[in-house]
């Protein structure tokens, strides 16, 4: 389905972004690993690749610094020599209501969030139009479409993702490359774990379906925005939440 495909997964090293990488390996892709300090974690994903009879390559980069974002795609095409697929995973959270976040935290998010996927499009988006093809997939978030009590940073930065993907859209369609995101609902990770019982059980009953989701039901709406079948789909956002958004 994806065989001799290059693809470029940020915040690759645990949960979402993990399964992305080993669902794309699955499908025949060559991955890029891709982390800030996770450097245990990024060889593991990258070991388990390869010991499966993928191939793979862990880069560390902060991609909310330019610099780093450069060196992770130098890396990348000395290694592999082309990027078919770019999936924009990477992401941080700084919970507080308004009143309390500070600009520190506003900024830290928006710089992770938005402005790193900003700098990996750009890059991205070169080497496919010379490429002349490509597919770039940005992992949003329900909260960017309904917004949460205490993230108006996330909410701006996964708000913003989406408005970045029908933009890039317009710009590259005509070249045959396809942008379009990704929005999870409640999905079973780290980041979730850490949720009170009764907030768990209020999530849930607003979900049709009547449980979270999981990091493979992500990755299986990715791998399929990945591939040919989706080659007419650009300047979307695939939902994937449950009905929870309905």
């Amino acid at each position: 389905m994806l065989e001799n495909k290059i693809a470029l997964v940020t915040g690759a090293s645990r949960g979402i972004g993990r399964e992305i990488a080993l669902t794309l390996s699955r499908l025949g892709a060559a991955v890029i690993i891709n982390y800030n300090g996770a450097k245990e974690r990024a060889e593991e994903v990258a070991a388990l690749i390869e010991e499966n009879g993928g191939r793979a390559l862990a880069v560390q980069a902060n991609i909310a610094a330019a610099e780093d974002v450069e060196k992770l795609f130098k890396e990348a095409l000395t290694v592999f020599g082309r990027i078919d697929i770019l999936v924009n995973n990477a992401g941080i959270t700084r919970d507080n209501l308004i009143l309390k976040m500070s600009e520190e935290e506003f900024d830290a998010v928006l710089d992770t969030n938005l402005k790193g996927a900003f700098f990996c499009m750009k890059y991205a988006a070169k080497l496919m139009l010379k490429q002349k093809g490509g597919r770039i997939i940005n992992i949003s978030s329900i909260s960017g479409i309904v917004g949460n009590p205490g993230q108006a940073n996330y909410c701006a930065a996964k708000a913003g993702l989406i408005g970045m993907t029908k933009s890039l859209a317009r710009e590259l369609g005509s070249r045959g490359i396809t942008v379009n995101a990704v929005a999870p609902g409640f999905i079973e990770t780290d980041m979730t774990k850490g949720l009170s019982e009764q907030v768990r059980e209020g999530m849930l009953s607003q979900i049709p379906l009547k449980r979270a989701g999981s990091a493979e039901d992500i990755a299986q709406a990715v791998a399929f925005l990945a591939s040919d079948h989706a080659s007419y789909i650009t300047g979307q956002t695939l939902q994937v939440n449950g009905g929870m958004n309905m």
